[in-house]
């Protein structure tokens, strides 16, 4: 792999891809960047292209996870975390997990109406619906398109809940739909912290909210009656592992109440990714955050069996969980049991939908 920078990019390479390409239909939506962002300078620009995806929810069959169904709007992230898990998922495009990734996002232009159908079936049971569960509902592009906050209407609508997890402070913007929601106990928030190290984060995750705008948010949506956590992640051993107890502290003191942890997983082709980018950022440590992840996954640099992939195993899993545990009980997290309220669900046969002209 080459050791060229590109601004503003977190991977700079694309890698090979594992999948065919498939056929992307080319019209793409105008480009819209954060406030702060140096893409001027970045002779990389991002594309978005029309996804026609037929349905929107997804079945999480992995008991890891905390919610049967996801929901994600945009397929592709411009946040470009190095180390995203879903990287390989836009091999199945006909693209590479690498920097088209974070360049190339498929839009589901038809997500809420999509979504709206679904809750409409009289197989659909009311279930806590995760938003997302590969990519950012909250990236860049959805400042300016604003499918997110169109698909929480019709949560809204449905008296659906939904737990929502992002990196990016622009949550912020729907807070009219999420206080709402929250007085019916239908939505809880979190907000994801892998460092409070700004320089690390511009280098680990350069398009998402600064550590502080994380911080802010969290402050943000508890003072405004939204039910609101944290989740460190991902951990990366040797690197973040000992800001744990500190970001816990600085989230709980601005109104978290729980909290979450994911350990490093760096799956197919995320792990020459991630090796690559850490070896020209951190040389020094590369050896060192490599093999205590190998420790952790068995031998290897991911294992994906259920029950083990998201927290690992062997002591260097045993330490992180036990001072994660540790500061939860300093700092007054995951005191109480948080339920989800899924009797409120209406589907009105008489109601016009939304979307009807």
């Amino acid at each position: 792999m080459q050791n060229s920078r590109i601004k503003g990019r977190g991977v700079h390479v694309n890698s090979p891809i594992r999948f065919e390409k498939l056929s992307i239909d080319p019209a793409s939506y105008a480009e819209f960047y954060e406030e702060g962002s140096d893409e001027e300078d970045n002779s990389v620009k991002t594309e978005y292209y029309r996804d026609y995806s037929k349905s929107v929810l997804t079945k999480n069959e992995s008991p890891d996870l905390g919610a049967g169904y996801s929901i994600n709007p945009y397929r592709g992230c411009e946040h470009g975390c190095v180390y995203c898990y879903a990287r390989p998922t836009h091999e199945f495009l006909g693209f590479s997990p690498g920097l088209d990734f974070e360049t190339k996002i498929m839009v589901k232009h038809d997500a809420p109406e999509l979504l709206e159908a679904e809750f409409r079936k009289k197989s659909w049971q009311p279930r806590t619906v995760f938003f997302s569960g590969n990519t950012d509902c909250y990236q860049p592009a959805e400042r300016a398109l604003g499918i997110t906050r169109k698909c929480l209407e019709v949560f809204l609508k449905f008296r659906n809940p939904l737990v929502i997890i992002t990196k990016n402070s622009l949550v912020r913007r729907d807070v009219d739909l999420l206080k709402e929601l929250s007085s019916m106990n239908l939505v809880s928030v979190i907000v994801t912290i892998t460092t409070l190290k700004r320089d690390l984060q511009s280098k680990l995750e350069p398009r998402t909210s600064v550590p502080e705008r994380r911080i802010e948010t969290i402050e943000y949506l508890s003072t405004r009656g939204v039910k609101v956590g944290v989740n460190v992640a991902p951990i990366i051993p040797g690197l973040t592992d000992e800001e744990i107890p500190s970001i816990l502290k600085l989230a709980s003191e601005n109104g978290a109440r729980f909290a979450g942890r994911v350990i490093l997983r760096l799956p197919h082709s995320v792990k020459e990714i991630f090796s690559d980018w850490l070896r020209r950022e951190y040389p020094e440590r590369a050896d060192k955050v490599l093999n205590r992840t190998r420790e952790i996954h068995g031998g290897k640099l991911y294992d994906h069996t259920y029950g083990r992939r998201l927290t690992g195993e062997g002591i260097w899993a045993d330490t992180i969980s036990n001072v994660f545990e540790t500061s939860c009980r300093k700092y007054g997290l995951n005191e109480d049991k948080y339920h989800l309220n899924k009797e409120l669900f209406r589907r009105d046969e008489d109601q016009i939908s939304m979307f009807d002209s």
